[in-house]
């Protein structure tokens, strides 16, 4: 028997350096919003090492625009990003979107997790959003909040030259409001949650609305999508289950993001957890494709994009379904994929 121990006791020993060299390593990179948060959380957590990754994420970048420079320049091989995709394939990057990070499989309006706020003495009123006209409002040009505060003024009616847009990023748009250098900007959590407390009076114009479908995909260039299948189902499957660990812990989630997110208070995160799990669906459905054609659709309307280019050819669905097909107890807390929108392999969408 001892010597059986030992023998016992030596193959697992031999085997340690074979089974460490069967890690992959993946670069990773995610943007300073609370919806980015299943990444971290899926590496702290132990899921990408379950899945036999070695993941390394690169700092956050403040909008996805700085994200998919880094794609480029070779920083990172995988980044959560969503708008900031559409300028970036018509300036020629062959991106492929894999899953979502944020967004909603199961429905075609999602935008829980952005909002206008508007300081006070602006002449804005809560709710009013025809209020804006004339005023000078923060977005971070080609990125969802962007497109948020395009859609909310096409909904007050009023076109996008009866406001001032002001390109900033959002770690700034606080510090801008708080100096009176803007009227109001849109954003992502946890941006309109931290002007709500910093800035004396904040009036939060609107929050969420479904006034758009929310875009939030997990993007990777042509040429290593084609070469690491495996790797990323592994990595779909490990950030599948950190977004289900959010749904259910959401105040200790709330805690990984204020190490992920630099100057992040734990009252600001948890508040603002609690939008993000709304939308912390990885799933893919014919509303993910829907949610991007309808983007590129809207900015082309108001000329904001000359031209438009064909979704099917930058979704590809068959990883993240193969996942969902795999390991459906990763998506068990979820509503159902409705019928008429679920997809399977070789989907094609048209508008």
């Amino acid at each position: 028997m001892k010597r059986l121990l030992m023998l016992g006791a030596a193959l697992m020993l031999a085997c340690a350096p074979a089974q460490a060299q069967t890690m992959v390593k993946v670069k990773a990179g995610m943007v300073t919003g609370i919806d980015q948060i299943g990444l971290p959380i899926a590496l702290e957590r132990g899921f990408f090492e379950k899945n036999g990754l070695d993941v390394t994420i690169a700092r956050p970048y403040a909008t996805g625009v700085d994200a998919l420079n880094a794609l480029q320049a070779g920083e990172s091989e995988i980044v959560q990003v969503g708008v900031p995709m559409i300028g970036a394939v018509l300036r020629g990057m062959d991106l492929v979107a894999l899953g979502n990070y944020s967004g909603n499989a199961t429905k075609a309006g999602s935008d829980a997790t952005m909002a206008v706020i508007a300081r006070e003495g602006a002449g804005i009123v809560k709710g009013d959003l025809a209020s804006l006209k004339g005023k000078k409002i923060a977005a971070s040009f080609g990125t969802i909040n962007h497109l948020y505060i395009l859609a909310i003024l096409e909904k007050a009616g009023l076109k996008p030259e009866d406001v001032t847009l002001v390109n900033t990023p959002p770690p700034d748009m606080t510090v801008a409001l708080l100096a009176k250098g803007i009227d109001a900007f849109s954003a992502w959590d946890p941006w309109p949650i931290v002007a709500g407390k910093d800035v004396p009076g904040a009036i939060e114009v609107i929050r969420g609305g479904d006034v758009i479908s929310y875009l939030g995909f997990n993007v990777a260039l042509r040429p290593w999508v084609e070469k690491n299948g495996e790797t990323i189902e592994k990595f779909l499957a490990a950030v599948s289950e950190a977004d289900q660990w959010m749904r259910k812990n959401p105040k200790q989630a709330a805690g990984i993001a204020t190490r992920w997110i630099p100057g992040l208070k734990p009252e600001i995160a948890e508040a603002a957890m609690q939008f993000n799990i709304q939308q912390a669906d990885r799933r893919l459905s014919a509303n993910n494709f829907r949610a991007l054609w309808s983007a590129e659709d809207r900015l082309a309307r108001l000329g904001i994009l000359k031209s438009t280019f064909d979704v099917n050819k930058h979704i590809e669905p068959k990883h993240i379904l193969k996942v969902m097909k795999d390991k459906p107890e990763l998506f068990a807390d979820l509503p159902p994929i409705p019928a008429n929108v679920a997809i399977g392999p070789g989907y094609v969408f048209k508008p």
